[in-house]
């Protein structure tokens, strides 16, 4: 009998499998990709631990209306996809109440705080330390009185964000690759990036395999709780293990529908492009426009927009066009895409409470979940894979994951 399976290799599942078999847990991954192939590899690689607050805001709803009709804007809902995503919509809109919004930015911030100590320990253990730079992150306005960006920076004070305000001279001291049409900025300093988090994922993939751990590529057909284990159908084989992690992100809803419970996951897709290597110092993104750049090893990624199509629907490649325009306005020299990439697109799993699932089954004992991490995942998947590998241990994990439970929908 398997001791452990662990459903995707994504970062989730990668730095679950990793904690797990350095605890001594008997380890097997499977994937029907190869690991760290989803969101994973084309991710902003910003380790976004200032991001506590839940994407339900009701600020939000004045600028919708906006945001969807506009064919370069940050937010598309597919005309094809309206009907088939209102129920998720309406559990969005009823995440909005104060109380909701409050506890949910509480249980964000118990996750996002111990990120980068999570990272850094596991990191240490792989002997990877140097995949993760500390050189923190901005986020710019272009707006002349900065009146929203002083709004933001008040909420990231009052969360206990550590955040300070730069002046558009100060802005252009820290960045001179920045346009001048920038008027301020917020400085991040307790923030990370990985400059190749696809790099990132191999090396634990590696360190995995090193450590004893087993890996299978082929996609699970089925999945079903017996008397002596829970039975996995995967590619030709048919197996029994004592216990099992879903971790296959946006796939996840279709696994714990087979043991009985429909959580309301969506997948929320997300885009790249890469340009030519900018010397940005850390990880720059837009307040207006909702997108990312990040300084990596093979160039500049430039990262967002949110789009609700459905996980099986074709991408538009013409939203990561658009955030070369985005990117441009931000820039002081024009950019080309990068002859060593394409336009990327992935598919983020999204609750409507931003919140992830993690935790045991309340039902079928040895089952476990690890999924819904939204536009955290790189972010919360050391410290989400050491609470989990707590559990297993028989250990009281270092927070309560009562905010993230199964049954909480």
């Amino acid at each position: 009998m398997q001791q452990v399976t662990i459903i995707g290799a994504g970062v989730i599942g990668l730095t679950t499998a990793v904690f797990l078999q350095q605890a001594g847990f008997q380890t097997l991954l499977l994937d029907q990709a190869g690991p760290g192939s989803g969101c994973s590899r084309g991710n902003a690689g910003h380790f976004a631990t200032e991001q506590v607050f839940p994407l339900a805001q009701p600020s939000l709803l004045k600028q919708l209306p906006g945001m969807l009709v506009d064919p370069v804007g940050p937010l598309k809902l597919r005309a094809n996809y309206l009907l088939q995503s209102l129920p998720w919509f309406g559990r969005f809109l009823a995440n909005m109440s104060k109380s909701k919004r409050l506890a949910h930015q509480q249980a964000l911030s118990q996750l996002n705080h111990q990120s980068i100590r999570s990272w850094q320990t596991l990191l240490e253990l792989c002997q990877l330390s140097n995949q993760i730079q500390y050189q923190g992150a901005l986020l710019v306005t272009e707006q002349h009185n900065s009146r929203d960006l002083q709004s933001c920076y008040q909420s990231y004070r009052q969360a206990g964000i550590d955040v300070s305000w730069r002046d558009q001279a100060t802005l252009q001291q820290m960045e001179p690759e920045l346009g001048g049409s920038l008027t301020a900025a917020l400085d991040f300093t307790e923030v990370a990036h990985s400059p190749d988090p696809y790099l990132l994922c191999q090396l634990l993939f590696d360190t995995f395999c090193q450590l004893g751990g087993q890996w299978q590529q082929s996609a699970v057909q089925h999945i079903s709780v017996r008397p002596q284990g829970i039975q996995i159908q995967a590619g030709q084989q048919q197996f029994v293990s004592k216990q099992l992690v879903i971790a296959a992100g946006a796939h996840s809803g279709h696994f714990t529908k087979q043991l009985g419970w429909s959580v309301p996951l969506t997948a929320e897709r997300g885009y790249h492009l890469m340009v030519q290597p900018i010397a940005l110092k850390r990880p720059v993104s837009s307040l207006e426009r909702k997108f990312i750049m990040t300084p990596m090893h093979q160039g500049l990624r430039l990262a967002g927009t949110v789009e609700f199509a459905g996980l099986n629907s074709d991408p538009d490649y013409r939203r990561a066009l658009i955030l070369k325009q985005h990117a441009e306005a931000l820039l002081n020299q024009p950019l080309h895409a990068s002859d060593k990439a394409l336009p990327w697109a992935g598919n983020r799993p999204s609750l409507p409470d931003s919140l992830p699932v993690l935790g045991p089954c309340p039902v079928h004992k040895g089952v476990f979940y690890n999924f819904g991490h939204q536009h955290l995942g790189l972010t919360q998947a050391a410290f989400s894979a050491e609470l989990l590998t707590s559990l297993f241990r028989a250990l009281q994990p270092a927070i309560s994951l009562t905010p993230y439970r199964i049954n909480r929908f």
